[in-house]
């Protein structure tokens, strides 16, 4: 057995994957025997824990991420496991409801901003977003989940606007930078673990 085939069973144990789980990707880094699959299992059992998130908070934001990224095996492990840390069915449900949310938000307020044309901001968005006027989970983490969404899919308006939200409602930069580092993290590991 290569170093890769342990680390890959080692990090498929992580995530409550068989050890003999393959994908197109694990498979080419197995016959690599690549060292990078020993940086995503520790990068990935980083995201279960930080100083400034609750372990509730890190599934719920890693949930989000999965369900964005359309990550079945991810989304599976990371429901799983805000229920183990006692999120309730209503706030999955309100992870869930961000990541398709911030979709919609980042695509359109890109495109409003790419374009840089006044009357694209005049025009009546015509978009319902009820679910962030008084989210279960409270407005700084609803927050926390949409800019850590944003950052992936890459809206600089969003990102910018939920940073200037979560900072006014009290919440500090260290929170922030960990919603988006395990925002990273998640997207990185479903390159691999899908």
């Amino acid at each position: 057995m290569t170093a890769a085939t342990e680390t890959i069973q080692e990090l498929l144990a992580v995530v409550g994957l068989e050890p003999d789980y393959r994908n197109e990707s694990l498979t080419l880094l197995e016959k690599g025997n690549s060292r990078y699959v020993r940086d995503l299992k520790l990068n990935l059992s980083s995201t279960f824990t930080s100083s400034h998130l609750s372990d509730k908070e890190c599934a719920l934001i890693a949930l989000s991420i999965a369900v964005n990224n359309n990550n079945k095996v991810l989304t599976d492990f990371f429901e799983k496991l805000a229920i183990a840390k006692e999120a309730t069915v209503e706030e999955i449900a309100e992870a869930v409801g961000c990541a398709s949310l911030l979709a919609l938000n980042n695509v359109f307020y890109r495109f409003r901003h790419f374009t840089g044309k006044e009357k694209y901001t005049q025009i009546p968005a015509r978009v319902r977003m009820q679910i962030m006027s008084s989210p279960v989970t409270g407005k700084e983490f609803f927050e926390l989940m949409s800019i850590a969404v944003s950052a992936v899919n890459g809206c600089e308006m969003c990102v910018n606007a939920h940073e200037h939200s979560i900072l006014a409602l009290g919440a500090t930069e260290e929170r922030v930078f960990d919603a988006v580092r395990i925002a990273s993290i998640v997207t990185s590991a479903g390159k691999v673990i899908y």
